[in-house]
């Protein structure tokens, strides 16, 4: 039996477009100028109807960006990368309101070159086994009228254990175990990549009670996901970002956006010594 190929993200895209489970785009940024902070730095961020500019790491002066809500309050702002764009970094803000806190996440991919290095020889070395990376900073939105920030986003565990499933449109669907705070396994159940499985590095940042970023990246085909999980409306939305074809010249970047099934949550004791 031959196996299941794997395919590039364009072609993955063009799989899930039909009848897509997405978010409608949002407007409630529509026209606002916001002040974050993150650490040290300083970032503004303008948005003006379907396009947005900031400043700071990868600023940009005015490009288009999908914004939605997956509750009230709480935004996703990523930023939009066509095939004639090239080779150009991966920016997407989560912000919300009403608490205050705001996430940002600048991902970079590999060159073809760079990615045709087997895994095997990176962790020889130590290193990760993809070259797929994602700075991720949390801060807060600087509004003096605003009550004192809410709890800050950060790295959680809560999602270890999980068996979900989710649909993404009536031909796409698959399965997610995360096993620790840094890797999980994904399943296509059915849709262009039937078959296909693989274990991948990942982290899951908490953004309220029920509400988590999570973010992964994989190795073969080099891939930057990033998807709003809603544990509570059961629904994601957000997007996958990686090498257009294989020769990785142009970056493919598309919405996605599910229904979620809880399957199973699996408890492992603690850990003891020999």
């Amino acid at each position: 039996m031959t196996a299941q190929p794997f395919i590039p993200v364009a072609a993955l895209g063009y799989g899930f477009a039909p009848g897509a489970h997405l978010l409608e785009p949002d407007d409630g940024l529509d026209g606002r100028t916001l002040t974050l902070r993150f650490g040290d730095e300083t970032v503004t961020l303008t948005v003006d109807g379907t396009r947005a500019g900031w400043t700071g790491i990868a600023a940009e002066t005015s490009v288009p960006v999908r914004i939605t809500s997956i509750r009230p309050g709480v935004y996703f702002v990523d930023r939009g990368i066509a095939p004639e764009d090239g080779r150009v970094p991966s920016v997407t803000f989560v912000i919300d309101l009403e608490l205050g806190r705001a996430t940002r996440v600048v991902g970079e991919l590999p060159t073809a070159a760079q990615a045709a290095e087997s895994a095997y020889t990176r962790v020889q070395r130590g290193d990760d086994p993809t070259l797929v990376t994602a700075r991720v900073d949390h801060g807060t939105v600087v509004d003096p009228a605003a009550p004192a920030p809410g709890a800050e986003h950060g790295p959680t565990d809560e999602l270890v254990g999980l068996r979900n499933r989710y649909t993404y449109s009536p031909q796409e669907q698959y399965e997610h175990v995360y096993f620790s705070p840094t890797l999980y396994a994904w399943h296509c159940v059915t849709g262009v990549e039937r078959d296909l499985a693989d274990v991948d590095l990942c982290r899951a940042y908490r953004i309220r009670q029920g509400l988590y970023l999570f973010e992964w990246r994989e190795k073969i085909v080099p891939t930057l996901g990033l998807i709003l999980i809603d544990l509570d409306g059961l629904r994601t939305d957000g997007k996958i970002c990686g090498f257009g074809e294989f020769d990785g010249a142009t970056l493919a970047n598309f919405p996605v956006g599910a229904f979620a099934e809880i399957l199973g949550r699996t408890e492992h004791p603690a850990a003891v010594g020999p």
